[in-house]
């Protein structure tokens, strides 16, 4: 039986060295990550297979790990730089890190461009990522409300809540560390970026959120935040 290939637009989200020339990629679309075999990735191809650009991926193989078969730019690449970089790398690190291979993704991979655009552009990063990591929980199925608690009931802007990753927002009686103010919670369900607290309390409610999906491995990529 001949070995099908299939060709998707796609982005690299990640590249490392495999056998002498060769290198492992995990490639984003909107059929979802599949990770590809590049020859030569010394060459021509390897320069190719850079973050952030928009590409036509030929895969060719029948199981998880394909070979890269051609591989051609589409358009010239966004280019981040600073801060905007270390975003976009963060990015792809969360796709990379949760996303199951080849489980279609299309909204998310349209949210996917849209942000790499708007960090281009010099937009604000942080409700940027936060809309990121919140599209990317919802697409996993981990998304919780954030106007109403565990109980079904609204949330008081005056309350304070914790997050129980599997369950949602759980009311608490008193000041806790960790906890959130009802008031900062129902400014993130607006998307209200310019109520004082809301951006810093969307900051740790994502964090919280992700790490129970993430298991006890930091992100290499938040570590370039806090490099001078």
């Amino acid at each position: 039986m001949p070995l099908t290939t299939d060709t998707h637009h796609a982005y690299v989200l990640h590249t490392r060295p495999y056998r002498e020339t060769s290198a492992l990629v995990d490639f984003f679309s909107a059929e979802g990550v599949v990770r590809g075999v590049l020859r030569s990735a010394r060459g021509k191809a390897g320069s190719v297979a850079r973050p952030f650009a928009p590409l036509e991926v030929a895969l060719r193989g029948r199981g998880e790990l394909k070979t890269v078969a051609r591989l051609e730019p589409t358009s010239n690449g966004l280019w981040l730089t600073g801060q905007a970089l270390f975003s976009g790398l963060y990015m792809n690190e969360l796709l990379v890190r949760l996303l199951p291979a080849q489980v279609a993704h299309p909204a998310l991979y349209e949210h996917y461009q849209l942000t790499l655009q708007a960090l281009a552009e010099g937009r604000a990063l942080e409700p940027l990522l936060r809309s990121y990591e919140w599209r990317l929980l919802d697409e996993l199925g981990y998304a919780f409300a954030l106007d109403h608690d565990l109980h079904g009931q609204p949330l008081a802007a005056q309350a304070f809540y914790r997050l129980q990753p599997e369950a949602g927002l759980e009311p608490i009686a008193h000041a806790q560390p960790g906890m959130f103010l009802g008031a900062d919670l129902l400014a993130m369900a607006e998307a209200d970026w310019a109520a004082p607290g809301a951006l810093a309390a969307a900051k740790r409610l994502m964090r919280q959120a992700l790490a129970a999906h993430l298991g006890g491995r930091p992100l290499v990529s938040r570590e370039l935040f806090r490099k001078p």
